[in-house]
């Protein structure tokens, strides 16, 4: 298969409604996604730079995830959302303790 054959086919779950009270989780989501990439990214050497920088391993969104950009913490959002659509999509209940 060549990259341009690959037809992405997510779970059907972007029209789900979140049960109330799971946007709080989507949020600590959202954070912990930003802290797990920026721990692998300095990890593999990168380091704070005000641009991008691949060769330099140079990366503006090395912060803390409340210094992001809405653009990039939003982004952030739509990946643990997704993932929690996914999970209820599947049949499992998310309940807090």
């Amino acid at each position: 298969m060549t990259n341009s054959e690959y037809r992405p086919k997510p779970a059907p779950a972007d029209e789900l409604m979140l049960p109330e009270g799971l946007q709080s989780l989507v949020e600590l989501m959202a954070e912990n996604v930003h802290d797990t990439w920026a721990r692998q990214r300095i990890a593999d050497g990168w380091r704070y730079g005000t641009k991008r920088d691949d060769e330099q391993k140079l990366h503006p969104c090395l912060v803390p995830y409340d210094a992001l950009p809405d653009s990039e913490r939003e982004y952030d959002r739509q990946t643990a959302l997704e993932t929690v659509r996914f999970i209820i999509a599947q049949g499992y209940e998310i309940r807090h303790k």
